[in-house]
Protein backbone atom coordinates (compact mmCIF):
# COMPACT_ATOMS: atom_id res chain seq x y z
CA UNK A 1 0.00 0.00 0.00
CA UNK A 2 1.78 3.27 -1.07
CA UNK A 3 1.67 6.18 1.07
CA UNK A 4 -2.41 7.99 1.38
CA UNK A 5 -1.97 11.38 -0.19
CA UNK A 6 -2.30 14.01 2.77
CA UNK A 7 -4.10 16.69 0.68
CA UNK A 8 -3.17 20.24 1.90
CA UNK A 9 -4.09 22.97 -0.30
CA UNK A 10 -2.71 26.25 -1.33
CA UNK A 11 -3.90 29.83 0.78
CA UNK A 12 -2.37 33.13 0.75
CA UNK A 13 -0.67 34.68 3.34
CA UNK A 14 -3.37 37.60 4.06
CA UNK A 15 -4.86 35.03 6.08
CA UNK A 16 -3.37 35.32 9.29
CA UNK A 17 -2.98 32.13 11.79
CA UNK A 18 -2.41 29.56 8.57
CA UNK A 19 0.54 28.62 6.17
CA UNK A 20 2.01 31.10 3.98
CA UNK A 21 1.70 29.69 0.27
CA UNK A 22 5.24 28.18 0.05
CA UNK A 23 4.56 26.39 3.07
CA UNK A 24 1.26 25.15 2.51
CA UNK A 25 3.34 24.07 -1.13
CA UNK A 26 5.75 22.52 0.81
CA UNK A 27 3.41 20.59 3.37
CA UNK A 28 1.56 19.11 0.00
CA UNK A 29 4.60 17.92 -1.87
CA UNK A 30 6.65 16.23 0.76
CA UNK A 31 3.45 13.38 1.57
CA UNK A 32 2.14 13.41 -2.10
CA UNK A 33 5.22 12.99 -3.91
CA UNK A 34 4.09 15.61 -6.79
CA UNK A 35 4.17 19.16 -8.04
CA UNK A 36 1.37 21.26 -6.78
CA UNK A 37 3.04 24.39 -8.47
CA UNK A 38 5.12 24.45 -11.62
CA UNK A 39 7.37 27.53 -12.04
CA UNK A 40 5.99 29.04 -9.47
CA UNK A 41 2.66 29.03 -10.96
CA UNK A 42 -0.94 27.50 -9.17
CA UNK A 43 -1.10 23.99 -10.69
CA UNK A 44 -4.33 23.00 -10.95
CA UNK A 45 -4.24 19.75 -12.78
CA UNK A 46 -2.65 18.95 -9.74
CA UNK A 47 -4.99 18.23 -7.57
CA UNK A 48 -7.40 16.80 -9.54
CA UNK A 49 -5.09 14.05 -10.93
CA UNK A 50 -3.51 13.46 -7.58
CA UNK A 51 -6.68 12.27 -6.40
CA UNK A 52 -8.28 10.74 -9.06
CA UNK A 53 -5.49 9.27 -10.60
CA UNK A 54 -4.93 9.14 -14.79
CA UNK A 55 -7.42 7.17 -15.81
CA UNK A 56 -10.84 8.84 -13.44
CA UNK A 57 -8.68 12.66 -14.63
CA UNK A 58 -8.99 11.22 -18.55
CA UNK A 59 -12.84 10.46 -18.10
CA UNK A 60 -13.41 13.46 -16.33
CA UNK A 61 -11.34 16.10 -19.29
CA UNK A 62 -13.34 13.81 -22.09
CA UNK A 63 -16.83 15.92 -20.86
CA UNK A 64 -17.39 18.99 -22.62
CA UNK A 65 -16.61 22.11 -20.98
CA UNK A 66 -20.34 23.26 -21.72
CA UNK A 67 -21.45 19.83 -19.95
CA UNK A 68 -18.68 20.33 -17.14
CA UNK A 69 -19.85 23.61 -16.37
CA UNK A 70 -22.93 22.84 -15.78
CA UNK A 71 -22.61 19.95 -13.57
CA UNK A 72 -20.48 22.57 -11.40
CA UNK A 73 -23.25 24.84 -11.58
CA UNK A 74 -25.27 21.81 -10.06
CA UNK A 75 -22.97 21.18 -7.31
CA UNK A 76 -23.04 25.12 -6.54
CA UNK A 77 -26.99 24.77 -5.82
CA UNK A 78 -26.24 22.31 -3.27
CA UNK A 79 -23.37 24.06 -1.27
CA UNK A 80 -25.50 27.10 -1.01
CA UNK A 81 -27.33 25.49 1.94
CA UNK A 82 -29.44 28.41 2.81
CA UNK A 83 -30.51 29.01 -0.84
CA UNK A 84 -29.32 32.41 -0.39
CA UNK A 85 -27.47 32.69 -3.59
CA UNK A 86 -24.05 33.28 -2.32
CA UNK A 87 -21.52 30.68 -1.13
CA UNK A 88 -20.46 31.80 2.29
CA UNK A 89 -16.90 30.64 4.11
CA UNK A 90 -18.63 28.33 6.43
CA UNK A 91 -20.84 26.58 3.22
CA UNK A 92 -17.88 25.85 0.93
CA UNK A 93 -15.95 24.49 4.44
CA UNK A 94 -19.09 22.20 4.98
CA UNK A 95 -19.04 21.11 1.70
CA UNK A 96 -15.37 20.78 1.73
CA UNK A 97 -15.27 18.48 4.86
CA UNK A 98 -18.21 16.60 3.47
CA UNK A 99 -16.97 15.38 0.42
CA UNK A 100 -13.06 14.51 2.09
CA UNK A 101 -15.40 12.60 4.62
CA UNK A 102 -17.23 11.00 1.69
CA UNK A 103 -13.89 9.89 0.22
CA UNK A 104 -12.38 8.42 2.68
CA UNK A 105 -15.31 6.61 3.78
CA UNK A 106 -15.86 5.34 0.58
CA UNK A 107 -12.30 4.21 0.07
CA UNK A 108 -11.86 2.36 3.50
CA UNK A 109 -15.03 0.71 2.46
CA UNK A 110 -13.34 -0.48 -0.90
CA UNK A 111 -10.22 -1.36 0.69
CA UNK A 112 -12.17 -3.10 3.74
CA UNK A 113 -13.94 -5.49 1.56
CA UNK A 114 -10.55 -6.29 -0.78
CA UNK A 115 -8.62 -8.31 2.57
CA UNK A 116 -9.72 -11.22 3.82
CA UNK A 117 -11.22 -10.75 7.49
CA UNK A 118 -11.24 -12.49 10.87
CA UNK A 119 -14.36 -12.29 13.46
CA UNK A 120 -12.50 -12.79 16.70
CA UNK A 121 -14.81 -13.47 20.20
CA UNK A 122 -16.40 -10.27 20.51
CA UNK A 123 -18.09 -10.92 16.98
CA UNK A 124 -16.15 -7.93 15.59
CA UNK A 125 -14.05 -8.22 12.12
CA UNK A 126 -11.03 -7.48 12.08
CA UNK A 127 -7.84 -7.61 9.48
CA UNK A 128 -5.10 -9.33 11.09
CA UNK A 129 -1.11 -8.34 9.82
CA UNK A 130 -0.04 -11.96 8.69
CA UNK A 131 -3.43 -11.74 6.43
CA UNK A 132 -2.63 -8.02 5.40
CA UNK A 133 0.72 -8.93 4.64
CA UNK A 134 0.38 -12.49 3.01
CA UNK A 135 -2.31 -10.21 0.08
CA UNK A 136 -0.27 -7.42 -0.30
CA UNK A 137 3.69 -8.78 -0.13
CA UNK A 138 3.01 -12.25 -0.01
CA UNK A 139 4.79 -12.66 -3.51
CA UNK A 140 7.80 -11.70 -2.11
CA UNK A 141 8.35 -14.91 0.43
CA UNK A 142 10.18 -16.38 -2.89
CA UNK A 143 12.64 -13.42 -3.14
CA UNK A 144 16.52 -13.97 -1.58
CA UNK A 145 17.22 -10.87 -0.10
CA UNK A 146 20.76 -11.28 -1.07
CA UNK A 147 19.54 -11.12 -4.24
CA UNK A 148 16.67 -8.78 -4.97
CA UNK A 149 16.36 -6.51 -7.18
CA UNK A 150 15.80 -2.34 -6.79
CA UNK A 151 12.12 -3.07 -7.74
CA UNK A 152 12.27 -5.88 -4.58
CA UNK A 153 13.95 -3.56 -2.15
CA UNK A 154 11.27 -0.98 -2.79
CA UNK A 155 8.34 -3.30 -2.14
CA UNK A 156 10.48 -4.23 1.13
CA UNK A 157 10.67 -1.20 2.27
CA UNK A 158 6.86 -0.52 1.78
CA UNK A 159 6.44 -3.52 3.64
CA UNK A 160 8.78 -2.17 6.37
CA UNK A 161 6.86 1.46 6.32
CA UNK A 162 3.20 -0.84 6.64
CA UNK A 163 4.23 -2.61 9.17
CA UNK A 164 5.43 0.05 11.44
CA UNK A 165 2.22 2.39 10.60
CA UNK A 166 -0.21 -0.99 11.16
CA UNK A 167 1.67 -1.21 14.76
CA UNK A 168 0.24 2.79 15.21
CA UNK A 169 -2.89 1.86 14.29
CA UNK A 170 -3.54 -0.96 16.58
CA UNK A 171 -4.51 0.44 19.66
CA UNK A 172 -5.61 -2.48 21.53
CA UNK A 173 -1.90 -4.04 20.48
CA UNK A 174 -3.60 -7.79 18.92
CA UNK A 175 -1.79 -7.35 15.73
CA UNK A 176 -4.75 -6.77 14.04
CA UNK A 177 -6.90 -3.90 13.26
CA UNK A 178 -10.91 -3.35 13.43
CA UNK A 179 -12.75 -1.23 10.88
CA UNK A 180 -11.72 2.15 13.02
CA UNK A 181 -8.22 1.32 13.45
CA UNK A 182 -8.13 0.55 9.13
CA UNK A 183 -9.19 3.69 8.90
CA UNK A 184 -6.53 5.08 10.56
CA UNK A 185 -3.72 2.59 8.92
CA UNK A 186 -5.22 4.05 5.43
CA UNK A 187 -5.44 7.53 6.01
CA UNK A 188 -3.40 8.24 9.14
CA UNK A 189 -3.38 12.04 7.74
CA UNK A 190 -6.78 12.34 9.35
CA UNK A 191 -6.27 11.29 12.91
CA UNK A 192 -4.32 13.34 15.60
CA UNK A 193 -3.12 9.59 17.16
CA UNK A 194 -1.07 8.92 13.71
CA UNK A 195 0.41 12.25 13.51
CA UNK A 196 3.95 10.77 15.14
CA UNK A 197 4.01 7.98 12.10
CA UNK A 198 2.96 10.62 9.39
CA UNK A 199 5.71 13.01 9.95
CA UNK A 200 8.35 9.70 10.45
CA UNK A 201 7.50 9.21 6.64
CA UNK A 202 8.25 12.74 5.82
CA UNK A 203 11.09 12.36 7.07
CA UNK A 204 12.18 9.56 5.91
CA UNK A 205 11.48 10.59 1.93
CA UNK A 206 13.20 13.71 2.16
CA UNK A 207 16.35 12.22 4.16
CA UNK A 208 18.55 11.69 1.21
CA UNK A 209 21.57 10.62 3.68
CA UNK A 210 19.37 8.84 6.29
CA UNK A 211 20.70 10.19 9.10
CA UNK A 212 17.45 11.06 10.92
CA UNK A 213 17.39 14.76 10.27
CA UNK A 214 17.32 17.49 7.37
CA UNK A 215 20.36 19.43 6.40
CA UNK A 216 19.05 22.63 3.88
CA UNK A 217 19.93 20.89 0.92
CA UNK A 218 17.61 18.10 1.75
CA UNK A 219 14.60 20.88 2.63
CA UNK A 220 15.41 22.75 -0.61
CA UNK A 221 16.04 19.50 -2.72
CA UNK A 222 12.62 18.45 -1.68
CA UNK A 223 10.81 21.35 -2.76
CA UNK A 224 12.71 22.80 -5.90
CA UNK A 225 15.00 21.36 -8.59
CA UNK A 226 16.62 23.80 -10.88
CA UNK A 227 16.27 23.09 -14.52
CA UNK A 228 19.33 22.00 -16.79
CA UNK A 229 21.90 25.12 -17.02
CA UNK A 230 20.37 26.69 -14.37
CA UNK A 231 22.14 28.54 -12.07
CA UNK A 232 22.27 28.93 -8.10
CA UNK A 233 21.53 33.00 -8.87
CA UNK A 234 18.70 32.03 -11.41
CA UNK A 235 16.79 30.38 -8.37
CA UNK A 236 12.80 32.20 -7.88
CA UNK A 237 12.64 34.59 -5.42
CA UNK A 238 10.50 32.08 -2.93
CA UNK A 239 13.38 29.59 -2.99
CA UNK A 240 15.26 32.19 -1.62
CA UNK A 241 12.43 33.16 0.73
CA UNK A 242 12.10 29.49 2.18
CA UNK A 243 16.45 29.54 2.73
CA UNK A 244 16.18 32.17 5.18
CA UNK A 245 12.79 30.49 6.43
CA UNK A 246 15.29 27.39 7.18
CA UNK A 247 17.74 29.49 8.76
CA UNK A 248 15.61 31.58 10.89
CA UNK A 249 12.52 29.68 11.70
CA UNK A 250 12.76 25.83 10.82
CA UNK A 251 16.04 25.32 12.53
CA UNK A 252 14.90 26.34 15.53
CA UNK A 253 18.06 24.74 17.93
CA UNK A 254 20.14 26.43 15.14
CA UNK A 255 22.01 23.18 14.23
CA UNK A 256 22.33 23.75 10.76
CA UNK A 257 19.23 20.28 10.62
CA UNK A 258 16.02 20.15 11.22
CA UNK A 259 15.62 17.48 13.59
CA UNK A 260 11.91 15.62 14.10
CA UNK A 261 10.45 17.89 16.34
CA UNK A 262 11.21 20.67 14.03
CA UNK A 263 9.93 18.51 10.85
CA UNK A 264 6.13 17.66 12.70
CA UNK A 265 6.11 21.89 13.56
CA UNK A 266 6.94 22.39 9.78
CA UNK A 267 4.26 20.21 8.64
CA UNK A 268 2.02 19.16 11.16
CA UNK A 269 1.20 23.10 12.23
CA UNK A 270 -0.74 23.16 15.52
CA UNK A 271 -4.60 23.95 14.74
CA UNK A 272 -4.72 23.58 11.09
CA UNK A 273 -7.57 23.31 8.95
CA UNK A 274 -7.27 22.01 5.86
CA UNK A 275 -11.26 22.40 4.94
CA UNK A 276 -11.28 25.99 6.02
CA UNK A 277 -7.61 26.54 4.28
CA UNK A 278 -8.94 25.27 0.82
CA UNK A 279 -11.80 27.43 1.42
CA UNK A 280 -10.10 30.19 2.20
CA UNK A 281 -7.79 29.56 -0.88
CA UNK A 282 -10.75 29.20 -3.42
CA UNK A 283 -12.87 32.38 -2.00
CA UNK A 284 -9.74 34.72 -2.25
CA UNK A 285 -9.23 33.01 -5.94
CA UNK A 286 -12.51 33.64 -7.32
CA UNK A 287 -13.91 36.48 -5.43
CA UNK A 288 -13.68 38.94 -7.90
CA UNK A 289 -16.08 41.63 -5.94
CA UNK A 290 -14.14 40.80 -2.69
CA UNK A 291 -17.68 40.77 -0.59
CA UNK A 292 -15.81 37.23 1.56
CA UNK A 293 -18.62 35.11 -0.10
CA UNK A 294 -18.83 33.55 -3.79
CA UNK A 295 -21.90 33.71 -6.48
CA UNK A 296 -22.50 30.95 -8.87
CA UNK A 297 -20.74 32.93 -11.73
CA UNK A 298 -17.67 34.14 -9.63
CA UNK A 299 -17.39 30.13 -9.43
CA UNK A 300 -17.73 29.16 -12.91
CA UNK A 301 -15.50 32.24 -13.83
CA UNK A 302 -12.74 30.13 -11.92
CA UNK A 303 -13.97 26.87 -13.25
CA UNK A 304 -10.22 25.32 -13.76
CA UNK A 305 -9.75 26.03 -10.07
CA UNK A 306 -12.49 24.31 -8.84
CA UNK A 307 -12.63 21.72 -10.89
CA UNK A 308 -9.19 20.64 -9.82
CA UNK A 309 -10.13 21.62 -6.05
CA UNK A 310 -11.73 19.50 -3.14
CA UNK A 311 -14.79 20.76 -3.20
CA UNK A 312 -16.03 18.95 -6.14
CA UNK A 313 -14.20 15.77 -4.57
CA UNK A 314 -11.16 16.96 -6.99
CA UNK A 315 -13.28 16.77 -10.05
CA UNK A 316 -14.74 12.87 -9.06
CA UNK A 317 -18.00 14.78 -8.27
CA UNK A 318 -18.00 16.52 -11.86
CA UNK A 319 -18.11 12.58 -13.29
CA UNK A 320 -20.56 10.56 -10.96
CA UNK A 321 -23.70 9.91 -11.95
CA UNK A 322 -25.84 9.98 -8.86
CA UNK A 323 -25.03 13.63 -8.14
CA UNK A 324 -27.03 14.45 -11.36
Amino acid sequence: MLTTLYVVLAITAVFAGVPTPEETKRMMEHLSGAEHYKNEEHNNQFDHDAFLGEDQAKTFDQLPPEESKRRLGLIVDKIDADKDGYISMVELKDWIRYTQTRYILEDVERHWKQHNRTTIDDDQEVITWDSYRQEVYGFMDDMNPNEMSTEGVTYSNLRKRDRRRWAYADVDKNDALNRTEFAWFLHPEDHDSMRDVVVLETLEDIDVDKDGKLSLEEYIGDMYRPEDGESPGDEPDWVKQEREQFAGYRDTNKDGFMDVEEVRNWIVPPEFDHAEAEARHLVFEADTDADEKLTKDEILGKYDLFVGSQATDFGEALVRHDEF
